[in-house]
Formats: structure tokens, sequence, C-alpha cells
């Protein structure tokens, strides 16, 4: 096993000061930590995570290895990646792949280090350990035995996977469990989104047309946070039900390139390529500004942009000014990555509370069920993602009815 490969170890006094505070706000995982996780089923297993390597990350990485796990991660973006919380991880013996902004091949080889890493688990983000393992590192396949996703267009991935038959083992669509998408998706990527256009743009939201790429759950959030902040919101869609009911929802619904001449914040949020390129960009009023709330920085179309343009310049930390031929000048926030965690601080730690309980428990339940499970995609079952919930709630000081022995009999019963 490779040693740990960070930028500056001198960091991690910095980085345990943000898993603390990361852990002070996630009371589901710690609720988790001292009940499911601490049944001894993590002893001796190796777990090899890919996720955004911040604080939250890191609290999470120190969660499994205090139930007995061997821990390696690397980042799933290497823009989002905070050399500090790996100092502070590798410090405490996480193993640890990963440094702020490495360049494209060393990124790859930290993704190719941690499945060297030969793990029985894996917790994985945009499937791209699940990728490797199932093309240029096969010769760790037999050890795995499932693994747990984190996102969208992972699952996606895995799914076609699946369906061409080269699946190899269980995975347990964490992103789809209740518990993730209908907080972290929407309302996580809503906020820190939003909070991050106006953070790293210094600019006022309401008012401004905001046009919103995709009207999955990312694109639900945005839209309503958007609209929070005053803004008049365009909707783009592919699918003429989800573009119903963000008409229904009181947004504007149109064509992304009748949409690109009169919007001024373009945020992405379809999990596909070239939502936005250069018949957008051809027609876009000057000062645009475009950000990608989706998972890989192909959604705006960022070697178009920059083969349209006569200059470039970053005229604010993460703002890239591209000025065209006739000179107007579009803004890209993040280099086209996820904007709300390659230029801020992501999801708020309560949301990803639930997200990462929901992954600690895909994990507990692949190391007890993987001997009965398929290679298969499947979702997390339903009891444990009310059991999330019924934590999270009890740490809110929230009650909620029960219901009565009659009343299940008639939500059971067609007779009456």
């Amino acid at each position: 096993m490779t040693p740990s490969v960070i930028a500056n170890p001198a960091l991690a006094p910095e980085g345990e000061k943000k898993i603390a505070w990361a852990g002070q706000h996630m009371p589901v995982l710690n609720a988790l930590r001292e009940r499911q996780l601490g049944d001894g089923s993590l002893k001796g297993l190796r777990i090899a995570m890919t996720i955004h390597l911040e604080a939250k990350t890191g609290y999470l990485a120190r969660v499994l290895q205090a139930a007995g796990a061997e821990v390696a991660v690397c980042g799933s973006n290497p823009l989002s990646t905070r050399d500090d919380i790996c100092a502070a991880l590798a410090a405490g013996g996480v193993t640890v792949y990963a440094r702020y902004n490495p360049a494209p091949e060393e990124y790859r080889r930290f993704q190719e280090l941690t499945v060297e890493f030969e793990p029985d688990f894996v917790i994985d983000d945009g499937a791209d350990l699940c990728a490797l393992l199932h093309t240029t590192h096969r010769r760790f396949l037999p050890r795995v035995k499932g693994a747990s996703e984190e996102t969208t267009t992972g699952v996606k991935r895995e799914r076609a996977m699946e369906a061409d038959g080269t699946l190899a083992f269980p995975v347990i669509a964490a992103n789809d469990a209740d518990c993730k998408h209908l907080f972290d998706n929407r309302h996580g990527t809503g906020q820190s989104s939003i909070n991050a256009i106006a953070s790293l743009t210094n600019l006022m939201m309401g008012g401004k047309t905001v046009v919103v790429g995709g009207y999955g759950w990312c694109g639900r959030g945005l839209a309503r946070y958007a609209h929070g902040m005053g803004a008049q919101v365009i909707v783009t869609e592919v699918d003429p039900i989800k573009a119903l009911e963000a008409y229904a929802d009181g947004f504007r619904v149109m064509p992304m390139l009748e949409a690109a001449r009169v919007g001024e914040i373009f945020v992405t949020s379809t999990g596909d390529r070239e939502i936005v390129t250069t018949e957008h960009f051809q027609v876009m009023r000057d000062g645009a500004i475009l950000a990608n709330a989706g998972h890989f920085d192909v959604e705006v179309d960022v070697h178009a942009l920059r083969a349209l343009a006569v200059s470039e310049e970053e005229v604010r930390p993460d703002v890239t000014e591209f000025r065209l031929p006739d000179g107007r000048r579009l803004h890209l926030l993040a280099k086209g990555r996820l904007v709300n965690i390659a230029g801020a601080q992501g999801h708020p730690v309560e949301i990803i509370d639930l997200s990462f309980a929901v992954q600690a428990l895909s994990l507990h339940y692949l190391i007890h069920n993987y001997r009965t499970l398929q290679p298969r995609v499947y979702k997390l079952p339903h009891e444990i993602d009310e059991e999330i919930a019924r934590i999270k709630l009890d740490t809110l000081g929230i009650k909620i009815d029960r219901l009565t022995a009659s009343q299940e009999e008639y939500l059971h019963s067609w007779r009456d």
C-alpha cells in the first residue's frame, strides 16, 4: 500500500479545527456512530472513498475509522480538495491521495492509488472508482464486495454498467435515498450554489434573470433558492413532465437558445454534457455569468467558449472573463466545475449529515447483505431511510404521530 500523498502535512492543525466543527453539527452521523456502526461489522475492512475532500467528508472518514475500518480517500473534484483536511486525515491514520488542483494525470493517479488500496467496499462519487475497477484495474475486482454511490451521475453510469452486464458487484444508489436527494440535491445544491454565485461575483441576485438548466432535484432547488433571492427564473428542460412541473411551480420554461438571449446568470444541473455551448454563447448578453451545479465540468462547454474568445483573464478569484470578438464578456465561475464546492464550501453541514448517514448505512447494509445481493444497482431499503429521518427529527426535538392499529388495518385492507 502506497503511503499518503498530500500537499503539506503542516496544515493538519487547521484541518482538525474544521473537521471538529463539522462533527459538532452532524448529530445523525454521531448517533449512528454509537448505534449501528458500533456493532463491530466494520472492523478490519478496507473502505475506499472518493467524495469532495473537505471537512464534512473528513468527518465521515473519521467515523468509519472509529468503527474499525481502514480508510483510503481521494478527491472527486480537483478544485474541491482542501489541503488542510488532507493533512489532518493523514496525521490521524487515514490514507489520503489528494491535493488541491493537481495536474490531470496526477488526479487520475490519486484515483488509481485509492483502488490499489485493495478495498472490500467502495463509497463512490460519479462512479469514478467503479469505472477504474471495471476497466484498467480489474485485478482488484475480486476483493470488492459492494459500493454505494453519492451522485445522480454516478448512479446513471452504474445502471448503464448493469444494463450491459458489466457490473461485477452490488451497488446501493445512495443518491436515490429520500434522505439524500430530497435534501442534499434540492436544498443543499440550491442554497450552496446560489450562495457561491453571490459570493464569487459580489453581485445582487434580486431582479436578475436566472436560467436553470434542468429541473431534476438539483434544478428544483436552484430555481427555488434563486427565486427566494428575488431572481426571475427561467427553466430549460428536455423532459416534458419536468418542464410542465417547472411551469406549474411558477417558472418560465423555454429552450436554452431562447433563454440565452435574455438570461443574466446561467446555472446548469443536468448531469449531461454541452448544455450551454457555442450557439448560446453567440447570443448571450454582455456580462452574462456561467456556472455549473452538475457533476462534471462538461455542462458548460468550456472548450467551445475558449475557442470562441479572443482573450481570457481571471478578473476575480474563480471568475474567468472570456472576451468575444464583438467585445462582449462572458464570465465563467470555478472553471466550469461544481460552483458550490470548487468555488465555495459546498452544502451546509446539516444537509451532508443526512447524506453521509445514508452513505454510512448503505455501507452497513452491504456489509451484512452482500452475499445475497446480485451485481445490480439497488435502492436503500425504505425502513433505513425512515430510521435516518426519525433520528434527525429526534435531534431537532420534533415529535410526530404514529398510526394506530385501526389506521394500519384500514390502510392495508380493501374490504372497508
